[in-house]
């Protein structure tokens, strides 16, 4: 039998044309917010201790359906095969957030100096610091189908990195925040991390206890997996609605902010994969491990750009951006993947 690598037919509708859909995301944002620009403005003032109210909503709506996919019972599994945790662990958290930070402060007050004003300058760092410290939570079981990788291992991976997100999440943002002399609201770090992260993960956890069967919570899953779109788009659309002006005046800066995050992409990839090659990891845990590392969990990003920095800010349309940029980028790490998977043992 022929060992035909997998096609991205496994990936829904939705997340095989998730690129075409936040981009006409962000056209009907751009017409709203020409046509009606008091209708996103109501949307921006309805805050509550800085976070707004309607799109705590929306990422609720897109949390939660993940976080319900989570089973902690499953990190006993560990033991099976450390290494490949390890390399995840590393990357994930030791690695990533720092090169994409220095990244940021490398082409935001360097590079692209020329183009953008310190103040852009300074809120596009920021969202792309709190990118990089997001590792992917939903979407790489999408990658890891793709690619053939072990799903319980998968499993495994994403549940002790949520655990550990909800420890270090907020101390690494707040410190490179810090480092890149980006002034941190800590109540609201905080606050944002306790709404968008634990919060999620506890309610996930106690909506599995309920339903109790894997069948049962994968029905469930498949129930509101739709309203999680539904948030995602409507995100969007508010953002590039306040962003409208800036973007419809300057379409350049959605570029400039895509090419740090496509070198890291890359960049975090080939060091993932590789290390997992050179310990001698299994492909089919090597792959995902090194998509977990590569995708980022771009909802919470999203979520707490908007709670620290505010809706019309920078710092919220830089993580849109990774979220445009995501699909293509993995979709091409899953072919090279599956290209090169007779090279492992």
């Amino acid at each position: 039998m022929t060992d035909t690598p997998p096609s991205d037919s496994a990936l829904g509708t939705f997340e095989r044309y998730l690129t075409l859909w936040v981009a006409l995301a962000m056209i009907a944002g751009l017409t709203i917010g020409t046509l009606a620009p008091g209708l996103v403005q109501g949307i921006a003032a309805s805050e509550v201790a800085n976070i707004n109210l309607v799109v705590a909503v929306l990422i609720w709506a897109m949390v939660y359906p993940m976080m319900v996919g989570v089973d902690f019972g499953a990190v006993a599994g560990v033991a099976r095969q450390p290494r490949g945790l390890i390399v995840t662990l590393v990357v994930n958290w030791l690695i990533k957030p720092f090169t994409m930070a220095l990244l940021a402060v490398l082409f935001f007050d360097y590079v692209f100096a020329p183009w953008i004003a310190p103040e852009d300058a300074a809120q596009y760092t920021a969202g792309l610091i709190l990118l990089g410290a997001a590792p992917c939570t939903a979407m790489v079981f999408v990658w890891s189908q793709l690619t053939r990788g072990d799903a319980t291992y998968t499993l495994v991976q994403v549940s002790v990195n949520d655990l550990i997100m909800v420890i270090a999440f907020a101390p690494i943002v707040a410190f490179l925040l810090g480092v890149t002399e980006i002034s941190v609201p800590w109540e609201t770090l905080v606050l944002a991390t306790v709404l968008y992260v634990v919060l999620p993960l506890v309610a996930g956890l106690l909506t599995r206890r309920a339903l109790g069967s894997p069948q049962a919570i994968e029905a469930f899953t498949a129930r509101v997996k739709p309203w999680s779109m539904v948030g995602l788009i409507a995100t969007v659309a508010i953002l590039f609605g306040l962003q409208g002006d800036v973007i419809l005046s300057r379409p350049l800066v959605i570029a400039l902010i895509a090419v740090p995050i496509v070198i890291q992409s890359y960049g975090i990839f080939a060091l993932a994969y590789g290390a997992a090659y050179a310990l001698k990891v299994p492909h089919r845990i090597a792959a995902p491990c090194a998509m977990i590392g590569t995708s980022n969990f771009f909802e919470l990003a999203v979520a707490v750009a908007i709670s620290l920095f505010g809706l019309n800010s920078g710092a919220a349309l830089a993580t849109v951006v990774g979220v445009l940029v995501e699909v293509p980028v993995m979709l091409s790490l899953v072919a090279f993947a599956n290209r090169t998977r007779a090279r492992f043992a």
